[in-house]
């Protein structure tokens, strides 16, 4: 019989998914399954202590980005060698979404053991495993006041955002990859695992989470009708944004980032380091529940 850890954020998105702990227990029980469930406080201190006790075949991450960057990183960290499985239950899920995790044949193939090995990125001695960004979108991102998140959701990233758009200022970004070094004056950068960044879909048209290599979209300084104009067509789902015109999109397995302005990174939602950052690409580093 299988044993998993489920690691679950009792304030994640609505903080709803409390109510579905016995639903979840019955349908690993039912794949002749053991959940043992650990409730997330706010510093984890006995987790890593709980997991190399306990010795799950696995564990299953139930929360938000932000849970399952805490999770990639207790791995990772402390060597586990665990494979992830992932259910989406905050109020951002960008990386569920982007395997699109349909939950009764996901448990069954978590049961099975359907594993795949992905990439993750790493800033200084944090991994992330969907996007590090930095710019005025990020400083939005830790604006939002938690209690608001809680209660509407991805709502109040936008009500946020759009009326944040007025005070958009442009930063100058020194930009340096594997094979080139470049100036270049943005509102925003992001550096991508996946193909789906902050609830939009398509993002970056060639990212793949095994390729060995990260995406770098920039959204250029533009006039404010075409930021709205590029912010209004993802809001829509009408288009990714790395074939936008005022976007610069290219692939490497390493970036270095710097700039002028003072400017706090953003890695899986969660605060990163300040800027300069530099990201590295670690191929195949990590085993998830496909």
């Amino acid at each position: 019989m299988k044993k998993l850890a489920l690691i679950y954020n009792p304030v994640s998105g609505k903080a709803e998914f409390k109510h579905r702990l016995d639903e979840i227990i019955q349908k690993f029980q039912e794949r002749d399954c053991v959940i043992i469930p650990y409730r997330t406080t706010p510093d984890n201190a006995s987790l890593a202590d709980f997991l190399k006790e306990i010795k799950p075949d696995g564990l299953i991450s139930a929360g938000g980005d932000g849970t399952l960057h805490e999770m990639i990183n207790l791995v990772m960290k402390e060597k586990l060698g665990l494979p992830i499985g992932i259910i989406g239950s905050g109020t951002s899920n960008d990386f569920a979404t982007y395997l699109d995790l349909d939950t009764e044949a996901y448990f069954d193939r978590i049961a099975k053991g359907v594993t795949k090995r992905i990439d993750l990125g790493k800033a200084g001695d944090e991994y992330f495993i969907n996007v590090a960004s930095a710019g005025m979108a990020t400083a939005i991102a830790h604006e939002v006041d938690v209690r608001l998140k809680n209660a509407i959701g991805k709502l109040a990233y936008y009500i946020h955002g759009i009326s944040s758009l007025p005070r958009f200022k442009a930063m100058n970004l020194h930009i340096k990859t594997d094979n080139d070094e470049f100036d270049v004056k943005a509102f925003l950068f992001l550096i991508v695992n996946s193909s789906t960044v902050a609830s939009f879909k398509d993002v970056a048209a060639d990212a793949n989470i095994d390729d060995g290599v990260m995406d770098l979209l920039v959204v250029k300084q533009c006039s404010m009708p075409e930021l709205m104009t590029l912010t209004a067509e993802l809001m829509t789902g009408k288009t990714g944004i790395s074939n936008q015109s005022n976007v610069m999109y290219l692939q490497s397995a390493t970036f270095e980032v710097s700039s002028e302005d003072e400017l706090d990174s953003d890695l899986d939602g969660e605060l990163g380091p300040k800027l300069p950052l530099k990201v590295e690409t670690v191929p195949l580093a990590i085993e998830l529940y496909v």
